[in-house]
C-alpha cells in the first residue's frame, strides 16, 4: 500500500528549481537545490530562504483559550504579551514530551500554536483532549504557508518589502502586517538556525507571489533556496532539539535541558511527576558534543566512557561545515554531562574520542 505524500503550495517551483524532493513528515519536500554545504554556508554568511510550510498551526481563541494553552503545556503563557511568542512543549502523562511548539500572542483571547508536521494531527487531538470548556479550535496548517529567511543580511533583503520596521523586531517577537502586498503576515523573529532573520506566515494564494518577491528582492544580497539538509546541520550547530531524534514521548524536559521551559509556577499536564523528577535529579542528561579528530556521529551510535561501558546513544550526528569536524548531540548518564567531559562515539567499531560542549557549538553567523 502506497501512502500518497502531502504537497506544500509550492511543490512545482521548488522542482523548477531543480530541487531533490524527498519524503518528509507525510510531505514531498526540498531537502537540497545544490549541495547541503553551499546552502549552509549561504545561511551563515548572507540569506536563504527555507519553504518549511509543512509545519502546522492551530488558531486557540475565546475566553477560556488561555486556561487550556497553560494546562497543555510547560511553559507559562500567562507571561506573553501581544506580539510576543515562547518555546513550549506539550508534556504526556509518561514523562515524555507529545511535541515541543511555538506559541504565538496574537491578542488577549487569541494565540497561534505552531507545531511540528508529523505531529500535526497527533497534536491536534492531544490538545482536544484537553479541550473541556469549549475552547475555539481552528487548524489552519492547510491554508498556511511558512518561509524561514535567515541569515545575518535578512533584513537587507527583505525590508524593501515591508513599511514594518524589521530591524526593531526583537528575537521571539512578532508584527502583523503587510508583506510582498500580502495581507495580514506574521513576521516573526523566532528563527531555528541561529543566523537571525524571520520567519513569515503566508495565506497559500499569496505564496508564489511573495516568494518570487523576496527571491528578487534578496538576490543583490547572494539568496538562495535552502533545503532541510542544510536546516539540520545549521540547526545541531546550534544544538537546538527536533522533535523525534532529540526529544520524544519518552524523554523528559528536564532531561532534555528544557528545564527553562518547564515552569511549576503553574498547574500543567504531569507537573507533579516532573516535579518530583527535578528534586530527585535526572540521571541522564541532553549534551551536545564535538568530535576530537575523525568521525561523524549519527543517530543511535553508542555512547561510551573510557572504559568502553555505554554511557548513553547519539541522538542526532552531522559532520559540521562551519567547524569542518563532527558534531553530535546524544543522551548521557548524568555523571559524563558537563563541558569538558571526555566521551567516546562508538563509530564502525572503534571508540573515537569527543567532547561534551557548551552550546551553541558554533556562532550563528560568520562574518
Amino acid at each position: 500500500m502506497t501512502v500518497s505524500l502531502k504537497t506544500v503550495t509550492l511543490n512545482d517551483t521548488h522542482r523548477k528549481l531543480g530541487a531533490k524532493m524527498v519524503p518528509f513528515a507525510g510531505y514531498d519536500m526540498p531537502v537540497r537545490y545544490s549541495s547541503d554545504l553551499d546552502e549552509h554556508h549561504t545561511v551563515r554568511r548572507a540569506v536563504g530562504i527555507f519553504d518549511v510550510s509543512h509545519m502546522g498551526e492551530f488558531r486557540v481563541r475565546g475566553p477560556q483559550a488561555l486556561d487550556l494553552i497553560q494546562r497543555v503545556t510547560s511553559n507559562d503563557a500567562s507571561k506573553l504579551t501581544d506580539g510576543k511568542a515562547q518555546y513550549s512543549c506539550l508534556p504526556n502523562n509518561d514523562g515524555g514530551i507529545v511535541d515541543d511548539l511555538l506559541v504565538y500572542k496574537l491578542a488577549d483571547e487569541d494565540y497561534l500554536l505552531v507545531v511540528n508536521a508529523s505531529n500535526i494531527e497527533k497534536d491536534w487531538n492531544w490538545i482536544q483532549q484537553h479541550n473541556t470548556q469549549g475552547v475555539e479550535m481552528e487548524d489552519i496548517s492547510d491554508r498556511t504557508s511558512l518561509f524561514a529567511v535567515q541569515g545575518p543580511k535578512a533584513i537587507a533583503a527583505l525590508q524593501p518589502l515591508t513599511d514594518v520596521d524589521l530591524a526593531s523586531i526583537p528575537y521571539y517577537s512578532f508584527v502583523q502586517g503587510t508583506f510582498a502586498g500580502a495581507p495580514d503576515v506574521i513576521i516573526s523573529a523566532t528563527g531555528y538556525t541561529g543566523a537571525g532573520g524571520f520567519e513569515l506566515y503566508i495565506p497559500n494564494e499569496y505564496a508564489a507571489a511573495v516568494w518570487d518577491k523576496i527571491m528578487i528582492a534578496g538576490q543583490a544580497h547572494g539568496i538562495k533556496p535552502i533545503g532541510l539538509g542544510a536546516r539540520d546541520t545549521l540547526r545541531l550547530e546550534m544544538g537546538f532539539a527536533l522533535y523525534g531524534n532529540d526529544i520524544d514521548d519518552t524523554t523528559s524536559p528536564l532531561e532534555a535541558g528544557l528545564g527553562w521551559i518547564t515552569k511549576f509556577t503553574k498547574d500543567f499536564t504531569n507537573a507533579e511527576n516532573l516535579k518530583k523528577q527535578k528534586e530527585a535529579g535526572v540521571n541522564k542528561k541532553l549534551v551536545a558534543f564535538v568530535m576530537d579528530g575523525q568521525g561523524i556521529p549519527r543517530g543511535h551510535y553508542e555512547l561510551v566512557d573510557a572504559e568502553g561501558q555505554k554511557i548513553g546513544d547519539v541522538t542526532s550526528g552531522t559532520q559540521s561545515p562551519s567547524l569542518s569536524k563532527g558534531i553530535g548531540m546524544g543522551y548521557v548518564k548524568t555523571e559524563f554531562a558537563a563541558p569538558g567531559t571526555q566521551i567516546f562515539v562508538q563509530i564502525r567499531g572503534k571508540n573515537l574520542p569527543a567532547t561534551v560542549n557548551k552550546l551553541p557549538l558554533t556562532k550563528g553567523a560568520e562574518v
